[in-house]
């Protein structure tokens, strides 16, 4: 293969990088060594990455090359018989446990902890033959929603290195987004996919609670946490939540649920997936409209809205009442489950430690240390609202609001098909605008997670610029509904394929390969001066 191919080839989607691979067009080692090269030379001042195994990807790449030839010496339906994802490019976020690599989930108390086990996830991939260059960026404990919260420093975003990424999964979405890789794994709490999705100008998808396993999942929220898909369209993401879904029975809350062929249900042609619209209902909710949101955002989401009507979807208005507890309820239910779950750090099995004396002067140390301001933020409040006298006026009540959230959605899906809305009320905010303001911060989930409180399926999808940055559409179905949503979001792909912002790419990727270009720590440190 020519030099001058190989930057091109991280610019084809997963499922064109696939058809390639079995055509023989290039290898997958080929195709490997193009996104780490693009990473390796870019990431210092992207920070989408904690870190790349260039070794154990290149292995995991020649036995897809190896799967490959078989395949073809054997014929074409051997090759149609090979896995989608075989010798594609999958990054996940690190908080993914695979044998042998660490895993921080973003903070410092985590620190040389080495996995013994993979993670299901990690397993299905690893049957798929996807090939993983390494782990990315996230808020510590997938808590916060910019990526500035991580132990190991920010990531900036792909469309103006200045401002965040979102977050919690911010480095998959901005390693999507600058074409280091194809397709990742995020994690979803209370739009830890969806946001970022928004904020990067990508795809991301959060399933049903329970579509995906959590085995081998550093935990933040367990009743909220998802596992779903990044992806630069919309087939791409398919691909990925088709390879990692499904029961495991070590994941109790892992459902027996038979898992649809997400990719092959996708309209093939623009013109089919168009007309999919025709008759759809789809419910317009008045509350995700939320105080505070962008003017621009909201005329690219309701311009998007009236697209979907002019191509036959019919637009109902909806109620959900209770979304305007969400946000409360959210910040109690979920610190609530972190308190618990963060309550096993203590420096003496794994991870960091301060020996600072005894075992109690020790393990006050160790958190003290360990943890970053954000995680001893929320574990004080959810300490707070499971302790005796508390329990009943915040916890138990919550879950009450909680079960008329999902009500709300239950009520709505009976009159249409999948609801649309934004994803978040703003384009992606500069370095340090928030971290001053909790509340704000908190604010940026107000359209995302009480989807996570219901248990649902949500997907947010590009559907234009808003001063330079990218607007998030976001389609919300029933349980288990996913493949509804993917039709909905591919339909709308379709609708705006002659759309001139579809020909962007981000603004700043020039910038990346500025030796000179200041890091994503500097340009936090810049923004707080």
């Amino acid at each position: 293969m020519a030099d001058s191919a190989v930057p091109l080839l991280t610019r084809l989607h997963a499922h064109e990088m696939a058809a390639a691979l079995r055509r023989g067009d290039f290898t997958a080692g080929e195709l490997l060594d193009a996104h780490l090269a693009l990473a390796s030379r870019q990431d210092e001042r992207l920070g989408a990455w904690l870190f790349l195994d260039g070794e154990r990807a290149r292995a995991k790449a020649r036995e897809a090359d190896e799967r490959l030839a078989r395949a073809r010496t054997t014929g074409p339906d051997a090759l149609a018989a090979l896995p989608a994802l075989l010798g594609i490019p999958v990054a996940l976020k690190d908080l993914v446990l695979t044998r042998g690599q660490t895993a921080t989930a973003g903070s410092r108390i985590l620190e040389g902890f080495v996995s013994p086990y993979d993670a299901h996830i990690a397993e299905r991939l690893e049957e798929a033959g996807a090939v993983v260059p390494g782990k990315t960026n996230m808020d510590e404990f997938a808590m916060g929603s910019s990526t500035e919260h991580s132990a190991w420093g920010p990531t900036s975003n792909p469309w103006d290195l200045d401002r965040v990424p979102g977050g919690s999964s911010g480095g998959s979405a901005a390693a999507v987004a600058a074409y280091h890789v194809p397709v990742s794994i995020g994690t979803d709490t209370g739009g830890s996919i969806r946001q970022p999705a928004a904020l990067c100008g990508i795809v991301g998808m959060k399933p049903t609670y329970g579509r995906v396993s959590r085995y081998g999942i550093v935990a933040f929220a367990s009743s909220l946490d998802q596992i779903g898909p990044f992806g630069r369209d919309v087939r791409d993401a398919a691909l990925l939540l088709q390879a990692v879904a499904g029961r495991d029975d070590r994941d109790a809350t892992s459902a027996p649920v038979p898992v649809p062929d997400y990719a092959a249900a996708l309209p093939a042609s623009d013109d089919e997936a168009a007309a999919s619209l025709r008759g759809a209902r789809l419910g317009l909710p008045r509350q995700y409209f939320v105080t505070g949101m962008e003017p621009g955002v909201e005329a690219r989401v309701r311009a998007a809205v009236r697209a979907l009507e002019s191509a036959g979807a019919q637009i109902v208005d909806v109620d959900l009442p209770h979304t305007d507890y969400g946000l409360a309820t959210y910040y109690i239910i979920a610190p609530a489950e972190a308190s618990a779950n963060l309550a096993r750090y203590d420096g003496i099995r794994y991870g960091y430690s301060s020996r600072a004396g005894n075992v109690l002067e020790n393990y006050l140390a160790t958190r003290g240390s360990g943890f970053g301001a954000e995680v001893k933020r929320r574990i004080m409040l959810g300490t707070y609202a499971l302790s005796a006298g508390y329990y009943d006026a915040y916890y138990l009540k919550a879950q009450k609001v909680r079960t008329l959230i999902k009500k709300d959605f239950d009520e709505a899906f009976a009159k249409v098909d999948a609801l649309v809305a934004p994803t978040s009320p703003t384009v992606a905010f500069p370095f340090a605008a928030r971290l001053t303001d909790p509340v704000a911060m908190y604010l940026s989930d107000a359209c995302t997670l009480p989807v996570n409180m219901a248990g649902l399926p949500g997907v947010s999808i590009p559907c234009g610029l808003s001063e330079g940055l990218p607007v998030g559409l976001q389609f919300i179905g029933r349980a288990w509904d996913e493949s509804r949503l993917f039709q909905l979001a591919r339909a709308y792909e379709a609708i705006t394929a002659d759309a001139d912002w579809r020909r962007l790419e981000p603004a700043d990727l020039t910038a990346l390969d500025d030796a000179e270009a200041r890091t994503p720590a500097e340009r936090l440190a810049t923004a707080r001066a």
